[in-house]
């Protein structure tokens, strides 16, 4: 639950400070546990003098009540690595229906980039064009495929690359893989898993499939990889392996501050037109992400106000804030609400008078 702040006016003196205080004591003591005493200036000496005689801390300082993005509903997807799979990336992303991207961060949690559905798709036709495969770590091969290892050449490789291949029969020579700079995908077909441990390709893998003794004993540095999955599933999981780092958008990205007034994020959304946006902290590492479905309806604050009513006494962007209820000594002003608020104004000496009746009025002391 977000704060409910009581805060007196600007240049506060002691009877503001300490009705603020003993406000917020109040309405804790009867169970409203959100509402917290704040203040809008420097704590003048004399009042320090009477905190310290009753062992009181100063209220948090606050300096504005516009409505900032830390005060939206906005989403927290999960953070990836950049060195997450192009298919791990993707099951983020179905998991997230309401954004069509998520954030990509380094190891200190910055921002690298942002992964979005459409790069996905992006990535995805081009390896339909292009089926060469950039090096990549024989883990990520491994994880996307749900595959194994089956000889002591792939305990000693640590990336493969290659154009990305599925065997056809012999007898269609013009359709053979040829270079070394291959991977190689078949099922059970002995003929072409020799032609390719003779050729060295870069890497095999067996669909669905069995390894002979005979082909398991032939001298090859071609890592052999077995997975459950149909060659043509294989050939499109593969492709899945790479990192996101490599597809994912890094440059041009529009981020906001959790300090940032949503007034002014509004602006820049109808300005540059992403679909998502990074939010950043103030050490700008990455808290989630914003859509424009975040700022149709905006939390504003709440406060209470004591010991003033004038807008030029009270906290700045108090226009943005909900007003809930008003406890004065002073002559009404200009402010206005926009729903029915409590209004306590009594003509007497202080408002911390008006606070102690009504520690009374409940039998508190």
């Amino acid at each position: 639950m977000d704060p409910i702040y009581v805060t007196g006016h600007r240049n506060p003196d002691t009877d503001s400070i300490v009705a603020a205080m003993a406000y917020a004591a109040l309405r804790n003591a009867v169970g409203d546990r959100e509402y917290e005493a704040a203040c809008l200036g420097h704590v003048s000496d004399e009042t320090q003098i009477v905190l310290n005689r009753f062992g009181f801390q100063p209220p948090k300082r606050i300096h504005n009540m516009f409505t900032q993005v830390q005060d939206l509903d906005f989403d927290t997807p999960p953070l990836l690595s950049a060195a997450v799979t192009v298919g791990r990336g993707w099951k983020i992303l179905q998991g997230q229906k309401n954004i069509s991207a998520v954030p990509v961060a380094n190891d200190d949690g910055t921002l690298y980039g942002m992964l979005s559905r459409e790069n996905v798709a992006s990535y995805n036709m081009e390896a339909v064009n292009n089926a060469m495969l950039q090096p990549v770590p024989l883990f990520n091969v491994l994880s996307v495929l749900e595959g194994k290892l089956l000889n002591d050449a792939g305990e000693n490789t640590d990336t493969i690359s290659g154009e990305v291949t599925i065997a056809l029969p012999q007898e269609q020579e013009n359709l053979l893989f040829n270079s070394a700079d291959t991977i190689v995908i078949c099922g059970h077909q002995p003929d072409m898993i020799r032609r390719a441990l003779e050729m060295n390709v870069s890497c095999l893998v067996l669909c669905q499939s069995e390894l002979s003794e005979e082909l398991r004993a032939l001298p090859t540095t071609t890592c052999i990889i077995a997975t459950p999955y149909d060659a043509y599933r294989a050939a499109r999981l593969i492709f899945q392996s790479v990192s996101i780092d490599t597809i994912c958008r890094t440059e041009d990205i529009v981020c906001f501050h959790l300090e940032d007034r949503v007034d002014e994020v509004r602006e820049k959304v109808l300005k540059f037109r992403d679909p998502c946006y990074p939010i950043l902290d103030a050490e700008e590492k990455v808290v989630g992400v914003l859509t424009r479905y975040h700022l149709l309806r905006p939390r504003r604050k709440r406060v209470v106000l004591v010991d003033h009513n004038e807008i030029a006494q009270s906290v700045p962007g108090l226009e943005e804030a909900d007003i809930l209820e008003i406890i004065d000594h002073h002559r009404l002003a200009d402010i206005q609400t926009n729903n029915p608020i409590y209004v306590r104004n009594e003509p007497v000496g202080s408002t911390n008078t008006i606070i102690a009746s009504m520690f009374q009025d409940r039998g508190l002391m």
